[in-house]
């Protein structure tokens, strides 16, 4: 709500089309506004244009806020149609997300290998890695929610960085994207490396290690705020590439895409990786990680010609620019 809200304030209500009838809207007047934010129409807090322009997944974000304002519009009886519904906004092509960045397992593990020696927030990295977690979805975890004698976490809520106008920004908890809670199994290292931060939690203050205590919060048992933690995981991979210079440079996300990645080329279910990162279906994930499961066509190949290598072909099917066909009793 509060990201609707600023969308509307900053890029709507501050432009003249804030200024038009809604009755008199017609699609070419959102056509034309669109145009001006992604062509250096921006403007600035005091109103005055900045030359800056609005990326096409801004644009398309905020069309699809003010596409369902006007359908409620509709429904409530005050205009006839929807008019963002034939306004030109940018294509899900245009406005697709940046290109998807992600590490081996090798360089996984040099990240990590070096974080356990040189960054605090050691154990955020390794369970992110480790179970493919959001973001928010780690910094809304509590203790009660990990069960490490079971080597299990339930992912029941998702805290995320609200701001409101005027006002500093707070984090605030929520469930998480899928809107229903998720339990994810964790292997022995990320036990043992969860259950020596829960520890060093404790020695700071007994009240941080216990059941309704925030997992990762600060030194004052709060959330840790989620910008904050993406800034120190950039930091991180920065330092680690002082060592690793040929480290691929990715975004704390590229931490979810690297556990999904790597599962599904091991051979790992599509349906148990998407139940197990928490999306909303198989179709999903698939869509999302079409680069991984572009190789398993080659891979199907091969199986099938390995669970049939017994059976012998007759020469009236030999290849003539092949290897020289081995004979059957059928063709001698």
């Amino acid at each position: 709500m509060a990201s609707y809200k600023r969308n509307i304030r900053v890029h709507i209500a501050a432009y003249p089309i804030a200024n038009a009838p809604i009755g008199s809207l017609i699609p070419a007047m959102l056509t034309a506004h669109y145009k001006t934010l992604e062509t250096g129409g921006l403007r600035g807090a005091q109103g005055q244009r900045t030359g800056q322009s609005m990326t096409y997944r801004s644009v398309r974000y905020l069309h699809s806020i003010v596409s369902a304002a006007l359908k409620v519009a509709v429904a409530d009886g005050q205009i006839p149609s929807n008019p963002a519904a034939k306004a030109n906004a940018p294509t899900a092509k245009q406005a697709r997300a940046p290109e998807m960045r992600w590490w081996s397992a090798d360089e996984l593990n040099q990240f990590l290998t070096w974080s356990a020696e040189h960054s605090v927030l050691h154990a955020a990295w390794r369970v992110l890695a480790a179970t493919g977690m959001r973001r928010g979805e780690l910094l809304g975890l509590r203790w009660r929610d990990v069960n490490l004698d079971k080597g299990k976490i339930t992912v029941r809520r998702s805290a995320v960085p609200v701001r409101e106008h005027g006002q500093h920004a707070t984090t605030k908890e929520g469930p998480p994207k899928s809107g229903k809670p998720r339990v994810v199994t964790i292997d022995p290292t990320t036990v043992a490396v969860l259950r020596a931060h829960k520890r060093d939690r404790g020695s700071l203050q007994l009240a941080f290690a216990q059941a309704d205590a925030i997992v990762f919060g600060d030194l004052e048992g709060r959330h840790i705020s989620p910008e904050r933690l993406t800034r120190n995981f950039g930091q991180a991979v920065a330092r680690c590439r002082k060592k690793y210079p040929d480290l691929t440079l990715i975004t704390l996300h590229g931490l979810r895409h690297t556990h999904v990645t790597l599962l599904l080329s091991s051979g790992v279910p599509i349906k148990t990786v998407s139940t197990r990162v928490g999306h909303s279906s198989p179709t999903v994930t698939m869509t999302i990680y079409a680069h991984v499961l572009d190789g398993d066509d080659d891979v199907a190949a091969g199986t099938f010609a390995g669970l049939t290598g017994g059976a012998q072909v007759s020469a009236k099917y030999h290849d003539p620019d092949s290897a020289p066909a081995q004979q059957t009793g059928e063709g001698r």
